[in-house]
């Protein structure tokens, strides 16, 4: 089953499971990981479902292609990486 991970920014805010999933894109993997803490939604997608501007998504060291319907496939063996951007100086 395919991995997702969150990166311990966002563990600041809300637990962050890591969560394997059955799931064919990254939506549905995300889903199951929101199915183990709702509240982690909302750090992660905006009101329209899209990945919010300051999140980032690697599936297999890859940058998602696809921000809005998060449609990007996943193999059984895949690993997901969600990562809060970090600015400053």
């Amino acid at each position: 089953m395919a991995r997702i991970s969150f990166t311990p920014q966002l563990r600041r805010f809300t637990p962050t499971p890591e969560v394997e999933s059955a799931a064919a894109t990254l939506r549905g993997a995300l889903e199951d990981a929101f199915a183990a803490n709702p509240q982690l939604r909302g750090y992660v997608l905006d009101d329209q479902g899209h990945l919010r501007v300051n999140v980032v998504a690697f599936v297999d060291g890859r940058r998602c292609s696809d921000r809005q319907a998060l449609a990007d496939p996943l193999s059984p063996d895949s690993t997901v990486h969600v990562l809060q951007a970090l600015s400053g100086g």
